[in-house]
């Protein structure tokens, strides 16, 4: 069965939910990126296996978590809330069965205050230039998503900040890979929570930043 990688930073409030929706046999590794509100200790009492990530930044906590993995698949998903864990199957399937190499998950709000508005209309744009760089009909760089671990460690990741979700699709696009898109629900961050990635417009700014660095590679 996979093994499920969350980057964490500061998501006490939402670990308990979101450990617990974890499907059975699933494994969570939990890679926290310097959390102080105990988040690692509350996955660790919860089962997870915790890895201390000290560089900081989105893709250093996740590809530590993929490091970390054992399992022949592994799917990434966020640690907030914001998305169901007991949906990774959808994403999961498809690879185990060798009908897909990697899947991303397609995010579909459940409410208006699931996705800001600045952070749709970057996704938006963000979409149309992947499309542009790799020619799959892709619409969403969702965080949910899966894939083979070795094959994912042999893409030679680099990207270590928010550019990492979009270095992974280019590089398997580039190798050949089958990359398909499944709807799953996007929903209202556990209170308390907040994205560090499109929560604040600087905050999407600088993902912007990031992926144009990665498409001009």
């Amino acid at each position: 069965m996979p093994d499920v990688v969350l980057p964490c930073l500061d998501e006490a409030g939402a670990l308990p939910w979101v450990l617990s929706r974890l499907p059975d046999g699933y494994r969570a590794v939990v890679a926290d990126n310097g959390s102080t509100d105990g988040s690692p200790q509350i996955a660790a009492d919860l089962g997870a296996t915790v890895v201390h990530v000290p560089q900081r930044g989105f893709g250093a906590a996740a590809h530590a978590g993929l490091e970390a993995a054992t399992a022949d698949v592994v799917c990434f998903c966020d640690a907030d809330g914001s998305m169901d864990p007991a949906e990774l199957p959808r994403v999961a399937d498809p690879v185990l069965a060798g009908d897909a190499d990697l899947v991303l998950g397609r995010r579909r709000p459940t409410g208006r205050g699931a996705w800001p508005a600045h952070a749709r209309v970057a996704n938006v744009a963000l979409g149309v230039m992947l499309r542009r760089r790799t020619g799959h009909s892709l619409h969403d760089l969702g965080p949910m998503r899966a894939a083979r671990r070795e094959a994912l460690l042999g893409l030679g990741l680099t990207d270590r900040r928010f550019g990492y979700p979009l270095e992974m699709v280019t590089r398997a696009s580039d190798a050949g890979w089958r990359i398909h898109e499944v709807d799953v629900t996007y929903s209202p961050r556990a209170e308390g929570t907040r994205s560090k990635v499109t929560g604040t417009v600087l905050g999407t700014l600088r993902t912007i930043r990031d992926m144009r660095e990665v498409l001009a590679r």
